[in-house]
């Protein structure tokens, strides 16, 4: 509850709600009995104008605070959970070591979640493919992310140099089932013509590892898992042959605001990151 986060009495909130709405003529919330508050048409957009106002102040005290060279604040990032154990821990290390006055705050979700964060303003930037980038909004490539297969150990198809998506189908399929993942990996096979056998789907790619490492079957990802080797793991991972639609993961930002001097060195930072080459070992080629 409000009140709890705010360390405010419920009363003392809702006295405070009362006023404003005296004060500018019309109602900003419904109150409904054992289901709180919901905001009115109006009220939405105060909120709106509110949460722009509360941006432009953190920007203002980020830009005032940065001004003798030594940048502080905090950067808000939303991420794409899934893929954010691979990449997100040698952005976040690296950066903070050249930027110690800067704090990183982290809200993670599937795509269509982190999307949210940032049309909402509750992000200054989110980690997620280019397919979520919305009118508004701006891009910046980290690197291409084609499909690869995870294929059990002890299966004859996990020593070929790479495999088809015909070979994927003599296989059962564990699936990546997360808002967006369910039909991109299903329109890899409705466009040619084939369907996959599913017999376990899951939102966790830990357990989808897990499941292929116990021999439930084939699964399809996009990055690779934190520390792999690519030796003494249960599972082999194979390049798709005939894979034509790579997706791009990268940072969405808006442009809807000025962009504060601390994102812009974060952005830079990963910027100077893809230019070194160090995203390269999270994709299979």
């Amino acid at each position: 509850m409000a009140a709890e986060d705010l360390s405010i009495s419920q009363s003392s909130i809702s006295a405070a709600i009362d006023a404003m709405e005296r004060e500018i003529g019309y109602d900003i919330f419904v109150r409904t009995p054992a289901k709180g508050v919901k905001p009115t048409a109006l009220g939405g957009e105060v909120l709106q104008a509110v949460r722009r106002f509360l941006e432009q102040s953190r920007h203002f005290e980020a830009e005032v605070q940065s001004v003798d060279g030594q940048a502080t604040g905090a950067v808000r990032i939303g991420c794409y959970a899934t893929a954010a154990p691979s990449f997100l821990p040698l952005i976040l290390k690296s950066f903070s070591e050249n930027h110690p006055g800067i704090s990183i705050m982290l809200l993670e979700g599937s795509m269509d979640a982190a999307a949210k964060f940032l049309s909402e303003g509750d992000v200054d930037l989110v980690f997620s493919y280019d397919e979520t980038v919305e009118e508004g909004q701006g891009f910046v490539p980290l690197f291409s992310a084609p499909p690869y297969a995870l294929i059990p150990q002890e299966h004859p198809l996990s020593g070929q140099s790479d495999v088809s998506y015909e070979e994927l189908c003599s296989l059962p399929m564990v699936l990546l089932d997360l808002p967006r993942t369910r039909a991109y990996f299903a329109n890899m096979f409705t466009k040619r013509g084939l369907t996959p056998n599913i017999v376990h789907s899951t939102r966790s790619s830990e357990i989808v590892r897990a499941l292929v490492s116990g021999g439930f079957g084939f699964s399809i990802l996009n990055i690779l898992p934190p520390g792999y080797g690519g030796s003494n793991q249960p599972f082999s991972i194979l390049p798709i042959r005939d894979t034509v639609d790579t997706p791009v993961f990268g940072i969405v930002t808006s442009e809807l605001s000025r962009r504060p001097q601390i994102v812009s060195a974060f952005i830079e930072h990963c910027i100077s990151l893809r230019e070194s080459g160090v995203f390269s070992d999270l994709v299979v080629q």
